[in-house]
């Protein structure tokens, strides 16, 4: 007992440094992403949410979207993405930047949608998708198909999600 405190103070720095070591590392590593220029003079990437997408994203988190569908496109050593048509680079840190809270998803059971905004051809296409129940329940549309203001700030935020951008982190192919 003579060597208790040398011994509660071994085991607190060593408990301390490496915690210590994990944020102030990642903090030097992400600490000053931000926006980049996508080309040389080009607009700066990832681009601002419009504001109805903003809401969008409110619905998507309402209605639990984020369960079934992950928006990160894998690099190609971890997964099809990149081959099946998700998006032409995978994910970099720098693509939620912006994002108040990053919404990657733990399970795949529906399509990756980190790229939609790209894929979706128009908001027809999208509020199609979307008029499947399987796909959003809880979506309301009325008697003439006409969406209801949570479908359309969805279908919004759905269009937004792009990465068809070059990065300086990973380069579209």
């Amino acid at each position: 007992m003579k060597n208790f405190r040398y011994l509660v103070l071994g085991a607190l720095v060593a408990t301390a440094l490496p915690f210590t070591g994990l944020v102030v590392g990642s903090q030097a590593q992400l600490g000053s992403l931000g926006r980049a220029p996508a080309e040389e003079g080009g607009p700066l990437m990832p681009p601002l949410e419009p504001g109805q997408a903003v809401q969008g994203r409110e619905v998507y988190l309402s209605l639990g979207c984020v369960s079934c569908h992950t928006q990160q496109v894998r690099p190609a050593g971890q997964g099809r993405d990149i081959a099946a048509g998700l998006g032409g680079r995978p994910s970099v840190a720098r693509d939620y930047v912006l994002q108040p809270v990053v919404l990657l998803g733990d399970r795949r059971i529906g399509p990756d949608l980190a790229n939609y905004g790209s894929r979706a051809k128009s908001e027809s296409d999208v509020l199609a998708a979307l008029r499947k129940p399987v796909h959003a329940p809880g979506l309301r549309f009325d008697a003439d198909g006409k969406p209801d203001a949570r479908v359309t700030a969805l279908a919004a935020y759905l269009r937004s999600l792009r990465q068809d951008y070059s990065s300086p982190e990973a380069p579209l192919k």
